[in-house]
């Protein structure tokens, strides 16, 4: 079995800033960090690899120079390989073109018969990824997966994370599944493992490793742009309604004819 875990580098929240001009985030001069989601995602697919024989874990990343550094940490957890893309033609990606550039990444890689993402990352927060490398590889999806019941050759079993409980889901192999929290508690890397990450080989593909048509990457593959950021002003004139349902629909309908002026 093989299992590719897509892992994304991010700034840390509190250090956060945007180019004014591109509309971008600036990575290069603030301290970056594994998106936690994605440690969940490692942990897993370590947990697979423990109870299961014959398991090769891969991960995948997609970024500037500097985010070899999450897939040496990668690997001092006890991933087998590292594959990172990095080439300025992925620069500006949206999320679209981002799903494509790893789909196309994990069909180079071959047979792969698992795909685990962190159900989001922490700078864009959209949670789209993951889906958008199910759909381009068209494999199911199981999404907020809490917890793994069953594994085989051809066939996955999860609980599935709702608002108020969860589901059980059975797929077929190949699959991806998004992680949540819930599902475990990362692991921290040993001694051994540290000093292994230093020495390990990183493998480096650029886009035309990945196919001979760029057009779908990075910002010239983007369908949609930043236009302007900004943060909201604080209102404080909010109405508070009060009462049975009814009534205060009601109320919220005359606010609403009259702010509108309808």
């Amino acid at each position: 079995m093989r299992i590719v875990c897509c892992i994304k580098q991010v700034p840390e929240t509190g250090n956060v800033e945007i180019d004014k001009e591109t509309n971008n985030l600036i990575r290069d001069s603030v301290e970056s960090i594994l998106n936690p989601m994605d440690s969940y995602a490692i942990e897993e697919a370590l947990r697979i690899k423990e109870r299961c024989c014959d398991v090769e874990i891969i991960v995948l990343t997609m970024g500037p120079p500097q985010a070899e550094n999450i897939l040496r940490e990668a690997i001092s957890l006890g991933v087998d390989r590292a594959i990172h893309l990095s080439d300025r033609k992925f620069a500006g990606a949206d999320t679209l073109a981002t799903s494509h550039t790893l789909s196309q990444a994990i069909k180079n890689i071959g047979e792969v018969d698992l795909v685990i993402c962190g159900k989001q990352a922490i700078d864009g927060d959209t949670a789209q990824v993951g889906p958008g490398i199910s759909e381009i590889l068209g494999i199911p999806l199981l999404n907020y997966v809490r917890k793994i019941e069953e594994i085989s050759d051809d066939s996955i079993v999860c609980e599935r994370l709702l608002e108020d409980g969860y589901e059980v889901i059975k797929a077929p192999l190949p699959a991806l599944i998004t992680v949540v929290k819930e599902i475990n508690e990362p692991r921290l890397p040993s001694l051994r493992g540290k000093m292994k990450a230093r020495s390990a080989e990183i493998l480096s593909w650029k886009a035309c490793d990945l196919s001979e048509d760029t057009s779908r990457y990075g910002i010239g593959g983007s369908p949609t742009s930043v236009v302007k950021i900004f943060t909201p002003k604080h209102r404080s004139n909010g109405i508070m309604l009060r009462g049975e349902a009814d009534d205060m629909a009601k109320q919220l309908a005359k606010h609403l004819k009259e702010d509108l002026k309808i």
